[in-house]
Order: C-alpha cells, then structure tokens, then sequence
C-alpha cells in the first residue's frame, strides 16, 4: 500500500502552503482551515506536501 498523507489537525495552521505545492492537486482546506486529502487516488506519494509544511503537521504514512 502507497503512503499517503496523515495531516495532525492541531498541528495544522491552515497557512495552504501544502495546498499550493501539492502536484497532484490532493489537498484542499476545510471550512475549519485545516489541509484535508480530498484525492487519494491522485496521490503519487512524493511528500511535497510533507516537506513543504511549516509546522511538521503532515506525515506520509499507510492509510
């Protein structure tokens, strides 16, 4: 199974960084301003958004 990536809701800032760097275009803000996966099967598993995330709240991991 590919890692995809788990986002810490508390950790998450709502900053879109990861949003914007994604480029598969998986990622979406909630209404809550928390990065929400909204498209797994587009996910290739290349950790942009792990890496561009400021606050470390995103980790690739199985889901």
């Amino acid at each position: 199974m590919a890692e995809r990536p788990k986002i810490d809701a508390e950790e998450c800032t709502g900053c879109g960084i990861c949003v914007d760097e994604c480029p598969n275009e998986c990622l979406e803000l909630s209404s809550e301003d928390v990065a929400t996966l909204v498209n797994a099967d587009s996910c290739d598993s290349c950790a942009t958004c792990e890496e561009s995330c400021p606050t470390e709240a995103i980790t690739m991991a199985d889901l």
